[in-house]
């Protein structure tokens, strides 16, 4: 009998072995499904971005879509999602190589997706061929979207398109394919920061977008002289991307970071951040430079929405307390962000 309830007993943990092991791998799987859905919907996006915002209004923001567009006045009869193809494959094999088999799979997904779409866009939002040659405004959407005379708005609309759509792909370890790829490699070999890799790359992008779109090379007899501000507002959509783009990767709302000295009631305030904020302090050791006594400083982070409450709660209990509030760019560990993965994208 003790030998029958032994082997069921050892049947049933391996079944609840295999069922933790099928629950796992079916939240893994679901995971992935939800990732790859994000790295779709950004692509979508920036897609949108140039079809709609960008491109029909000669605003160039840099990356490769931007020196496409370039191209693309040039060279009418190639779209500007075709010349995308004919930069990106080279750097996403570049990736493939040097970031490893998940990252470049994803960019290799995120980059043949988004000038596919752009095709797409521009057959479904134009009536015909000399329409997408030209990206004739008042013929998109039936003249329903023609931002012409609205050019600030047109910068301002595809650079947050554009920003939120790159950051979400981003934040699921893939790119869009181009400057997000030379910024990489300068981040890997030159051991320049992301951002500014990214930042080099598009300036000289934007340079190419003068020479032939601010001086009047690519535009329409008579529209010369429309160049250099259209230059202007490409620095509009370029900064709007940059901005949107930051907020989308970290989170439009930054952790506040306390330093607060409290020379009566630490105990009470140590009880209200461990009880009633639920978070955690540290101290650390102080001295006062005017009396010469020593002094424990509360080190502390809080969300923004939190500060307003903790400032309140230090005035009650201790009026004459120092308090020195400031951001706190990135927070990881417990109650705020797990850490990045080893092989995450760089987003600085």
């Amino acid at each position: 009998m003790i030998k029958i309830h032994i082997c069921i007993f050892m049947k049933l943990q391996l079944n609840l072995a295999n069922l933790s092991t099928s629950v796992k791998e079916s939240v893994s799987d679901w995971h992935w499904w939800v990732s790859m859905g994000q790295i779709v919907l950004g692509c979508f996006l920036v897609a949108v971005a140039f079809v709609v915002f960008i491109n029909p209004y000669d605003l160039v923001p840099g990356g490769i879509y931007g020196l496409a567009l370039v191209l693309h006045n040039l060279f009418p009869s190639v779209q500007v999602g075709t010349f995308g193809y004919m930069f990106d494959v080279p750097l996403i094999i570049t990736a493939l190589l040097l970031f490893g088999g998940t990252f470049g799979g994803r960019t290799i997904f995120a980059s043949f997706l988004t000038p596919g779409i752009m095709n797409i866009l521009d057959y479904l939002v134009y009536p015909n061929q000399a329409a997408i040659e030209a990206l004739d405004p008042t013929l998109l959407l039936g003249g329903t979207v023609d931002l012409s005379q609205h050019l600030m708005l047109a910068a301002i609309i595809g650079g947050c398109f554009s920003g939120v759509g790159v950051g979400i792909v981003i934040r699921n370890n893939a790119a869009t394919g181009g400057t997000d790829i030379t910024g990489m490699l300068l981040h890997k070999f030159a051991k320049m920061k992301f951002a500014n890799g990214v930042l080099l790359s598009d300036a000289i992008i934007v340079l190419s977008g003068l020479v032939v779109i601010g001086f009047g090379v690519g535009l329409p007899e008579g529209k010369e002289a429309q160049g250099l501000l259209l230059s202007l507002y490409s620095a509009v959509c370029i900064f709007v991307n940059a901005k949107v783009l930051g907020y989308t990767i970290d989170g439009a709302s930054r952790d506040k970071l306390l330093y607060i000295i409290c020379d009566e009631h630490s105990k009470d305030m140590r009880e209200y951040i461990l009880h009633e904020l639920n978070r955690g302090g540290t101290y650390i050791k102080a001295k006062g430079m005017y009396t010469d006594r020593d002094k424990e400083m509360i080190f502390l982070v809080v969300n923004r929405k939190e500060v307003r409450n903790v400032q309140h709660k230090i005035k009650e209990f201790d009026p004459k307390a120092f308090v020195v509030v400031t951001d706190a760019y990135d927070t990881f560990g417990e109650g705020f962000k797990p850490f990045p993965e080893e092989n995450a994208m760089p987003t600085e």
